[in-house]
């Protein structure tokens, strides 16, 4: 994925220029690392370690957003066909409501899609009703709580997504799905 627009508003001072996604690169950390910890409380926040940690296994796909050059989002993702998991998706403040995380999620699913991954699998705090929205919103559906699963005190939810077209295979090779 190189560089996709996104037409949706992209701050509340310069409305007409698009948010623009691209694959993380190496250079991206240091603003990940600060927009992660802008998001989350510390303790839940990936510390330094654990995001270098996550961003460098060879399983893991990593996406930003950018607005005016400047990362808004990301999303970061770690597959073993036919499964994934969503590590982390963040969005800046100012960003928000704005689709960014929608446009984040449709492109890092329609890529894991591509490479074989069915059913998308993440965690969410039970108490982030606005995130347990977000990812319902996105056809993810509750499948287990998690006891405290955060700080060894905050529950969270098990969600899971199963991809379009996961399950349709032709039975004899010529045959349409």
């Amino acid at each position: 994925m190189s560089g996709a627009l996104f037409s949706g508003e992209s701050s509340a001072y310069n409305r007409a220029m698009p948010v623009t996604l691209r694959a993380h690169e190496p250079r991206d950390f240091a603003a990940l690392l600060r927009l992660d910890q802008a998001c989350f409380p510390p303790g839940i926040a990936y510390s330094k370690t654990m995001l270098r940690y996550f961003l460098k296994l060879p399983s893991a796909d990593g996406m930003v957003a950018e607005d005016g050059g400047e990362i808004v989002g990301f999303i970061l993702t770690e597959e073993n066909p036919p499964l994934a998991h969503v590590i982390t998706l963040d969005v800046a403040e100012t960003h928000r409501r704005q689709h960014v995380g929608s446009a984040l999620l449709a492109e890092s699913e329609k890529n894991l899609g591509l490479r074989g991954v069915r059913t998308i699998l993440l965690e969410t705090a039970t108490d982030n009703e606005a995130g347990v929205a977000f990812w319902q919103r996105h056809g993810y559906r509750i499948e287990a709580t998690l006891k405290r699963y955060y700080l060894r005190q905050i529950d969270a939810y098990e969600m899971r997504k199963i991809l379009p077209g996961a399950g349709k295979t032709a039975k004899h090779p010529g045959d349409r799905v």
